[in-house]
């Protein structure tokens, strides 16, 4: 008997899917998120040098050519320059919230996976065990092959639980710090570019 039939228990290969799920994803996202960070500050200053000369056109086609959240948030700043304040930071806040929750997605995903793999690997045990304690109730010649079998999907999948819940714990903490990277970016960026806008204003007026 092979080492994958004795490990063979349900429970152990819906975790190995699940850690081959939170291998595609973490991935996905690393490159989303890599993708997404940018230099800010020489981004806004080129913005700012472009405001300067009064050519939000420009500026806003600047934005338009970066594709980063960044960029996305300032092209909101420029957008409602000559709003009031209130507006004009409420358009802000509401663009870089929707930029988080863009880099957030399927972040939960593998959160939820950390979490529910010990307790998939604890099912899996329980499994293992009641088939072990059916094959010694059920036959009166009980087979090395079947305790060796029962006490395999017990360990297996309690060693899948463990091994996958760590790893994906740590796939889910790399990409949260970049993404707390990220997040502080586009507040920096926003306080920025506001800051900008209203010194503009100022000379405009």
């Amino acid at each position: 008997m092979s080492i994958w039939t004795l490990l063979g228990g349900p429970v152990f290969w819906l975790l190995v899917g699940l850690g081959v799920v939170s291998v595609a994803v973490f991935f996905n996202r690393l490159i989303g998120l890599r993708r997404a960070q940018i230099d800010y500050v020489d981004f806004i200053r080129g913005v700012e040098n472009v405001l300067a000369r009064n050519n939000p056109d420009e500026a806003l086609a600047l934005c338009d050519d970066t594709p980063a959240p960044v960029a996305r948030v300032v092209a909101a700043a420029v957008r409602h320059r000559t709003s009031p304040a209130r507006i004009l930071r409420e358009a802000v806040d509401a663009t870089g919230r929707a930029e988080v929750g863009r880099l957030e997605r399927r972040l939960a995903l593998l959160a939820i996976i950390a979490q529910s793999a010990p307790l998939l690997g604890l099912l899996g045990t329980i499994l293992g065990m009641i088939r072990t304690v059916l094959a010694v109730n059920g036959e009166a010649l009980v087979t090395r092959a079947d305790l060796i079998g029962g006490a395999m999907q017990s360990l297996g999948a309690a060693a899948a639980g463990i091994i996958v819940a760590v790893s994906v714990q740590v796939m889910y903490g790399t990409l949260r710090v970049r993404l707390d990277r990220l997040t502080a970016d586009l507040e920096a960026a926003a306080s920025e570019i506001l800051g900008i806008l209203a010194a503009h204003k100022e000379v405009v007026a």
